[in-house]
């Protein structure tokens, strides 16, 4: 695919329309994500588009970078051209239509010609099970600079500000397991560190104390200490 300044490698296929099948290569608009067959169809689309950012309400903001909370009830072609993009880097995904009852949490870089999509994950607007991620994805060309464990936080941040913990969708990918248990590790420790700063004389923290600091849900905080060795059971309960 080319989309932006980057010609990109694909890794997996994508249900886009027949027509587009049988492409060497799709040219794709960074900001609206509309695909073209040729780089002047292209070309031609860039100058009428109207998007220099992702659609929906900015949430975040710092620097250079921002996150976009986008619906996809309403703003439909746009998430599920998302689904599509993302499905060539994602073995394991199945949702490419069905985007309305999702939202979409966006991650964009900023120069001067707009915001750039760097990466995205995606959450049920209503789950039973509380999962707060439900697919997570960064683009190869801003892979390994931090954007994923980026989005992986920021998802904890939304579960924190709605007082319910959460957890990622399961069962997740290899790289997914890779991505969370780096992240879960390093989020108790952190936990465990601020609380001595706060007060040296306790030596007691409960997992429910844990997972209301992480909003991580007690199982993942378990397993996470189990693989740590730093917790273990007492006459086999």
């Amino acid at each position: 695919i080319e989309i932006g300044q980057y010609e990109v490698a694909t890794w997996y296929t994508s249900p886009y329309p027949n027509e587009y099948s049988m492409c060497t290569k799709l040219y794709i608009c960074e900001f609206c994500l509309k695909y073209m067959k040729s780089h002047d169809s292209l070309a031609n689309h860039l100058n009428k588009c109207d998007y220099y950012n992702p659609p929906g309400v900015e949430i975040y903001n710092s620097g250079n970078i921002s996150i976009y909370e986008v619906d996809g009830n309403i703003n439909k072609t746009f998430c599920q051209n998302l689904c599509l993009l993302a499905k060539l880097f994602l073995q394991h995904k199945t949702l490419y239509h069905d985007v309305e009852p999702f939202l979409f949490y966006i991650l964009t870089v900023k120069d001067a010609r707009g915001k750039h999509i760097v990466g995205y994950f995606s959450k049920e607007k209503y789950c039973i099970q509380k999962f707060n991620l439900s697919c997570l994805m960064t683009l190869p060309q801003y892979q390994r600079q931090g954007f994923g464990r980026f989005l992986i936080g920021f998802s904890y941040l939304l579960s924190k500000k709605e007082g319910v913990p959460g957890s990622p969708e399961k069962p997740l990918s290899d790289l997914g397991r890779l991505s969370y248990q780096a992240y879960w590790k390093d989020a108790l420790v952190q936990c465990f560190v601020n609380q001595m700063r706060i007060n040296v004389s306790k030596n007691e923290i409960s997992i429910q104390d844990i997972s209301d600091i992480t909003a991580m849900i007690p199982q993942d905080i378990i397993t996470t200490l189990e693989s740590m060795n730093m917790i273990g059971k007492l006459n086999e309960k």
